[in-house]
């Protein structure tokens, strides 16, 4: 027998969950569970576990219907209804989707299709708040973990991991977006002058995967901010404002919603990833060249002293001596700037190996995998409850559980959202709460069946959008053409 046989084999004896779990393990209530964006920049040992569950369903499907882990004839019921399941939670969340990519389109920076309406300042704000709220709960459902804004300055502030000394603005923008997902560490190599230059491992916090949401704010805005906090005239503003935006790529508008999705990115350059990142030189940096530019500078000034005093008399060698001492500085200049430009191009290389997605793109994947972890958390769920009498109260002993399973199935330490997962199931109707909080599951075979009808009602059930913000029919309710009667037979 299989590993994967005998755990389900030991799931299906003595029950998904043991009754004395609540004797020695606390109750989910009673743990310090969250995971607070502050957690991010912590040592491993110090960090809250994530809901994030890093297992693929394709494999919490084999192994939660192996053949031991059910009554005979259930296992194939209990996959095809899994499988089920899967297709339905995708073609909710892609009806979910088909509004925000609607709402999306006047802001997104890489359209390529006719606007056919023009929206009013009124209207760009009420659709801006609802791309951040269809975000934002998209993101949730993925598990990922939200950084607010008094952690991003903590990470700001840290040492960079590729020994970039980098600064960012955030007041330059009107809207932020971070989430990360998968705060762990990865070994790299590094040579330091501390070890001789020797070759050695170290440790890099990282973020597995980082979503960025960004919109600048109006120009205008900026300028009045920058006024009123510097005590300056509004031509002064004007200029320290273009200044800033400057060094950002020119295709970065204030009317455009910018979203980027980076894998494996060092928690200390956080900073990398703004597209107004404006690297400095570290202390390092500018007592070495410091060092090195006023040596040259005070070596050439002494030997040209001599000979510019000759100016009067031999005025060629006094050129000379001022042309070399102007090509000592110039080079020195030039010293600066070579090592600012290899900073950008670490900076560059390193950005580009990160990205994963761009805008429309980061919607579609986020989507997906906000799909994805809710059906873990269903068939996980789904598992014990189908197998076992339980009710509302018994919900802290099965989330125990289902963490203690997955630890010793895979390895992995998560904190299982038992609570979302379950009303998901009610309301799809799949379980069933009854008035002394007995949960209720259909058998596998009559949830199959379930789901199927609900996919056959699916289109007959579309609500209809309710806003006329950033749809064509600017707010008339478009009328429902009532369905088609059926052929006679």
């Amino acid at each position: 027998m299989s590993s994967a046989e005998a755990q389900g084999a030991a799931a299906a004896s003595e029950g998904f969950y043991p009754r004395q779990v609540a004797e020695t393990t606390p109750a989910p209530a009673d743990r310090e569970q969250e995971v607070s964006a502050f957690d991010s920049v912590k040592p491993e040992s110090q960090r809250g576990r994530e809901r994030f569950i890093p297992v693929t369903r394709f494999a919490l499907i084999d192994r939660l219907t192996v053949a031991h882990a059910w009554p005979a004839g259930q296992a194939a019921e209990a996959r095809r209804l899994f499988r089920y399941l899967d297709h339905w939670r995708r073609q909710q969340y892609n009806a979910e989707l088909h509004e925000l990519e609607e709402t999306y389109e006047p802001f997104s920076p890489d359209s390529d299709l006719l606007m056919t309406r023009a929206f009013t300042p009124d209207e760009r704000g009420v659709m801006q708040k609802r791309i951040i709220r269809g975000m934002e709960r998209i993101l949730e459902q993925a598990n990922y973990v939200r950084i607010d804004h008094n952690d991003v300055e903590n990470i700001l502030t840290r040492d960079s991991a590729y020994g970039l000394d980098l600064f960012v603005d955030l007041d330059a923008f009107e809207e932020v977006l971070i989430f990360y997902r998968g705060a762990s560490n990865k070994r790299d190599e590094r040579r330091r002058w501390q070890k001789f230059y020797l070759r050695e491992e170290f440790d890099v916090p990282i973020f597995q995967r980082l979503f960025l949401l960004f919109k600048l704010k109006p120009f205008d805005v900026r300028v009045r901010e920058v006024m009123q906090s510097q005590k300056l005239s509004r031509r002064e503003a004007e200029k320290v404002v273009k200044r800033a935006r400057a060094s950002m790529p020119a295709e970065v508008r204030e009317e455009n919603i910018y979203m980027k999705l980076f894998k494996n990115i060092p928690r200390s350059d956080l900073e990398m990833v703004f597209p107004n990142t404006q690297v400095r030189f570290r202390l390092f940096d500018k007592l070495w060249l410091g060092a090195t530019a006023g040596g040259g500078l005070g070596i050439g000034a002494i030997s040209a002293a001599g000979k510019i005093a000759l100016l009067a008399t031999n005025p060629l060698a006094a050129l000379g001596a001022i042309l070399g001492l102007g090509g000592v500085a110039f080079r020195q200049a030039t010293n600066f700037m070579n090592q600012k430009q290899r900073y950008m191009v670490v900076m560059a290389q390193n950005l580009y190996f990160h990205a994963m997605a761009d805008n429309r793109g980061v919607m579609l994947k986020l989507a997906a995998r906000a799909a994805e972890e809710d059906v873990k958390e269903e068939m996980l769920l789904y598992s014990v409850l189908s197998k076992e009498r339980a009710r509302r109260q018994d919900l802290p002993d099965i989330d125990v559980a289902i963490e203690q399973y997955l630890n010793s199935s895979f390895g992995v330490l998560v904190d299982f959202d038992i609570t979302d997962a379950l009303q998901r199931l009610i309301a799809d109707g799949i379980v069933t709460e009854r008035s002394d909080g007995t949960l209720y599951t259909l058998p596998p075979g009559e949830a199959a069946l379930h789901i199927d009808k609900k996919w056959d009602l699916f289109l007959d059930e579309l609500p209809e959008p309710m806003s006329a913000e950033g749809m064509e029919f600017e707010g008339n309710s478009p009328e429902t053409p009532p369905p088609p009667a059926p052929e006679p037979a």
